[in-house]
């Protein structure tokens, strides 16, 4: 498979790369301004900022794969009975 070089890839993608940056830091500052108006983050909620906060952590690393990695975190854990879990015919 070819490849293409990576200033081309940058090149075309950075504008949306730098949108969808932009976006999650703007929630971000805005749940944290939500905080410090005193109400917490119910226990649900929460669990998901702590994934928002894990999937950053794995955008940073240089390890390989790490759409996959992502994905995978926000994934549910497989479940040979999710069609019934899920209520799927």
């Amino acid at each position: 498979m070819n490849q293409r070089p990576a200033n081309i890839v940058l090149e075309e993608s950075f504008l949306d790369v730098r949108a969808k940056v932009l976006e999650i830091a703007a929630v971000l500052d805005r749940v944290d301004r939500s905080l410090q108006d005193g109400a917490p983050l119910d226990e649900d909620i929460s669990v998901r900022r702590d994934k928002i906060h894990d999937a950053i952590r794995l955008l940073l690393s240089e390890e390989p794969d790490r759409a996959e990695r992502v994905q995978l975190l926000f994934s549910r854990k497989y479940s040979p009975a999710w069609r019934s879990e899920l209520k799927v015919d």
